[in-house]
């Protein structure tokens, strides 16, 4: 265990200057999500009306108006207060999932804690609390995993697994050895469904496998095709040799797509949630018809957040409006018919993510 860990004001800095890089600057992966060469069929003669999609989804025991999550982003840093309001209060009001940004600044210093809370404004949000895996190698607890949810009133623990982002990351914390036995525990010991996901590299069968076998509840691909975090990173290290070390894992890891595809084939009963690059609800009806449960997406909504609640909901109608126009056109009812319109895939690949032999 590393003997100086940073303070509190550091990661309140490094949160900050995260927000201002994902908000400025262009970090998105090399590598494309894959949405583009995925087809759903046009159904001219759908027999049915509009009004008869149903676009609502259940979640890990939850209802959804759509089976959508707004990803995780930020908190930890003051001005993270008002975004995640923002976002809590327009999940709530358009029937989606919330999760929050890492909250071990919150652990480290309480007087972050408010910047996490949302249920003051959104009593009845479907939300999710958020730590870092590796961080049982430096000290958490399960009950400060457990002191996470609870501060927060949330519904489920996000896990998220990120050494790429922790190796390029100044004094990261790149000790990710032995995590598994730490997940099972927290799996057996939580009160919540814990859900884990990587951080824009995508999760490999093998992993997804372990980390079933664990017993998280589900798995969220976080797949290259969105924000990289190697790309963030490299920018916040004001230093260009460093920062061209990150630039080559610029298209590292696995497209979202093409991890979905794969954990899907491996895993047909796990709960999958498709994250990284899903910028439209079409995106979202392409993600579930190649076998995902629900989808996610962050970035679109982080500037948003920085205006207003009703600037995040007129984000989040635009995605749902155009995922119940997507059922409509493919003649698709309900969310489970999708799987059923899917014309093309295009040459998604699983044999990078398939289990080794």
């Amino acid at each position: 265990m590393r003997n100086d860990p940073p303070s509190a004001r550091a990661i309140e800095a490094r949160k900050s200057r995260h927000l201002d890089i994902c908000l400025d600057d262009d970090v998105a992966s090399r590598l494309d999500a894959g949405f583009d060469g995925v087809r759903l069929r046009h159904e001219a003669l759908p027999e049915i009306a509009l009004e008869d999609v149903d676009t609502s989804r259940s979640f890990l025991g939850h209802h959804l108006a759509a089976p959508l999550l707004i990803s995780s982003m930020t908190g930890g840093t003051q001005r993270a207060a008002a975004i995640n309001r923002n976002l809590a209060l327009a999940a709530e009001r358009c029937g989606v999932g919330l999760a929050l940004g890492s909250q071990r600044a919150a652990l480290a210093d309480s007087t972050l804690l408010p910047t996490y809370r949302v249920r003051e404004v959104a009593a009845d949000v479907v939300l999710f609390a958020n730590l870092g895996a590796v961080q049982f190698n430096y000290g958490m607890t399960i009950d400060d995993a457990r002191r996470a949810v609870a501060d927060i009133g949330a519904n489920g623990l996000y896990l998220h697994l990120n050494p790429l982002q922790e190796a390029l990351q100044p004094r990261g914390d790149t000790n990710f050895r032995d995590l598994w036995p730490h997940i099972a525990r927290l799996t057996r010991s939580l009160e919540v469904p814990v859900i884990v996901k990587s951080v824009g590299s995508g999760l490999s069968v093998d992993t997804a496998r372990r980390l079933l076998e664990a017993g998280v509840a589900a798995l969220d691909v976080a797949g290259a095709g969105g924000t990289s975090w190697a790309r963030v990173e490299g920018r916040r290290a004001n230093d260009d040799q460093h920062e061209a070390l990150a630039e080559t894992f610029g298209g590292w890891g696995y497209p979202t797509l093409e991890a979905t595809v794969a954990l899907r084939a491996a895993f047909p009963d796990a709960t999958i949630v498709a994250s990284g690059g899903v910028r439209s609800g079409v995106d979202v009806a392409k993600a579930l018809a190649l076998g995902a449960d629900m989808a996610g997406a962050a970035l679109p909504f982080l500037e948003p957040a920085t205006r207003s609640a009703d600037a995040v909901a007129a984000l989040l109608d635009f995605f749902i409006r155009g995922f119940r126009i997507a059922l409509f056109a493919s003649g698709c009812r309900t969310v489970t018919d999708l799987p059923n319109a899917l014309q093309r895939r295009g040459s998604l690949a699983t044999e990078s993510v398939a289990p080794s032999t």
